[in-house]
Order: structure tokens, then sequence, then C-alpha cells
């Protein structure tokens, strides 16, 4: 297993899913929520979150083959998903968990899917098996790394909230989208490379 590679899986997970820029929402949606179940409602959302994703690990190739996708495209429109999720990080609007309004405990929907589980993740897990499908195992774990690291994060919310402030969490939240900006650069120039390669064997 290549270490490298697979811990910048796992901070590339990390960044997509966005465990610390989850937090507000996380805060905000549960608060109704007996204190005594938010932790359990947690685990719970981070393990249908984690399902997902390694449901599309596993089985996402054969969706896309059904689809008549190819690797290139994929690689593109993944750099081009991961570029607009970074812009949303480092410019964020001024929006907040009343644009998301929840009535009862939370299940499924919005927590584990799209706040964990969304768009970015599951194009990111989609790429990363389609490139190098022999290292599915080394994927899977990461998925499953960066899904702890996750549950850790918001299951301590409200304590790291407290301790960190809201402008160092911004501040932090804007750092991470800058380097995902600069990761779906590269994905996207990736996907573009392969596809003017191919044109030329064409």
């Amino acid at each position: 297993m290549d270490s490298s590679s697979f811990a910048s899986a796992i901070i590339l997970l990390v960044l997509v899913t966005d465990p610390l820029g989850n937090i507000p929402v996380f805060i905000g949606l549960l608060r109704q929520v007996d204190p005594a179940r938010r932790q359990r409602i947690i685990i719970r959302e981070v393990l249908f979150a984690s399902g997902i994703l390694l449901f599309f690990a596993l089985f996402g190739q054969r969706v896309l083959r059904l689809m008549h996708l190819t690797d290139t495209s994929l690689g593109i429109a993944g750099g081009v998903i991961l570029f607009l999720i970074a812009l949303k990080m480092v410019f964020p609007r001024p929006e907040g968990p009343a644009n998301h309004p929840l009535h009862g405990e939370p299940f499924l929907v919005p927590l584990a899917v799209p706040f964990i589980a969304g768009p970015s993740a599951i194009a990111t897990v989609l790429l990363l098996v389609s490139r190098e499908p022999h290292r599915l195992w080394e994927w899977l774990g990461a998925i499953s790394v960066a899904m702890a690291i996750s549950a850790v994060v918001l299951g301590f919310a409200e304590k790291i909230a407290d301790f960190l402030g809201e402008k160092v969490t911004m501040a932090f939240e804007r750092l991470m989208g800058l380097v995902l900006t600069a990761i779906a650069i590269e994905m996207l120039l990736a996907g573009i490379q392969k596809f003017v390669l191919q044109l030329r064997a064409v």
C-alpha cells in the first residue's frame, strides 16, 4: 500500500465531507433534539453517509458503465464539482441551519445526505476508484478513516465550536477551501490533458 496516496485520499475525503464546516449546521439542526440522543444521531448519520460512499466505491463503476460515462468525463466533472464546492468554502454565503427547516429528529436527510455524503464526496470516491480500481481496498480504508474523523469532529461539535470560536472556525474553513481549490484544479487539468491525448490518438 502506498502510504502517501492513502494519506492523500484521506485528506481529500475529509476536505470534501467537510466535518468542520458542518459543525454549525449540525449544532443548529440538533439544537431541539434531546442532548442524550445527539451523539447517537450523529453516529447513525455518519454510518448512513459511510454506507452511501462505500456503495459507490463498490458499485459505482457498474453504474458509470451502464450510463456510458468514461474516466475522462468523470475526472473533468469531478474537478468542476470540487471547484464549485471549494469556492463556497472560500466565499461562504450568509446562510445557516435556518435555511434547512427540520421538523422532528433528522433521519438520513439532510445530515447524512447531502451534508456529509454530498455530490462532491460521491464524485471523489468514484474518481479514486475509476483511476486505480486495483487499489479498491485502499480506497475503502480511506473512506472508513475519513468517516471516523467526521464522527469524532461532529461528535464534539459544540465543544469545538466553543473552543475555536466562530472567527477561527471560518478562517480554517476558508483555508481548507483554498487547499481544495488547488486539488480541484489539478483534477480538472488531468482530465483535460487525458481528453486531449485521446483526441490526438484518434
